[in-house]
């Protein structure tokens, strides 16, 4: 049997649950960016008793999207129940999808910040899965901060703030849109942790024709 200590290691099993402590810094930003954002968070509206249905163009990619959940559901077993596994991956594909990024790159993202523990709070008092700042909910939503704790709200920020740090503040560095994102731009070990995090949600589709 592998060691519980080797299985922590690789991922595949959760330490002791907590937030990472970095903190994204509230930035001055244009009102046409905003609005952008605005839009980004809003032009499909999250329904909080509905989760999100992904759409397929043709039945190979609903079969791919099933290989996908089937192997992300074995790989988050150690974490969270079932229904709470597939209504999180549900969520975590399709405002990854929507928000053009790499699923795989959010699950480390997440990871690293909450441990999969949604209701994590930092010690800058950033919230939920992805770790999203209150001030967030002011400035693009108009919202109390704690919708942060409502699993496609907090998603929904998430990957939006990520991709724009990542395309319109670090025009496509991921290494260093990952630091602004925790508050520690420049600095090697947060952008690290995400990316060996993400090794252990990569995947490949090897039954796609």
């Amino acid at each position: 049997m592998i060691a519980r200590r080797s299985l922590v290691a690789a991922g595949l099993l959760a330490p002791a649950l907590r937030a990472w402590a970095g903190a994204q810094a509230e930035e001055p930003i244009t009102e046409s960016t905003l609005g952008l954002l605005r839009t980004a968070i809003t032009n499909d509206p999250v329904e909080f008793h509905r989760l999100p249905q992904p759409v397929f163009a043709n039945l190979e990619g609903r079969l791919s999207y099933l290989r996908w959940l089937g192997t992300m559901n074995r790989r988050l077993t150690t974490r969270m129940d079932w229904e709470q596994r597939k209504d999180f991956l549900q969520t975590v594909w399709y405002e990854a999808r929507r928000a053009a990024l790499d699923p795989a790159l959010v699950l480390g993202l997440i990871q690293v910040e909450s441990n999969f523990n949604k209701f994590a709070v930092s010690r800058a008092c950033a919230r939920g899965f992805m770790q999203v700042m209150p001030f967030w909910t002011r400035l693009i939503a108009s919202a109390d901060p704690a919708v942060l704790f409502h699993m496609q709200t907090n998603l929904r920020f998430g990957c939006v703030i990520l991709r724009y740090y990542l395309l319109d503040r670090e025009n496509g560095d991921l290494f260093m849109a990952l630091g602004r994102y925790n508050g520690s731009r420049g600095q090697p070990q947060y952008p690290r942790a995400v990316l060996n995090a993400k090794r252990v949600w990569d995947w490949k589709d090897n039954a796609a024709s």
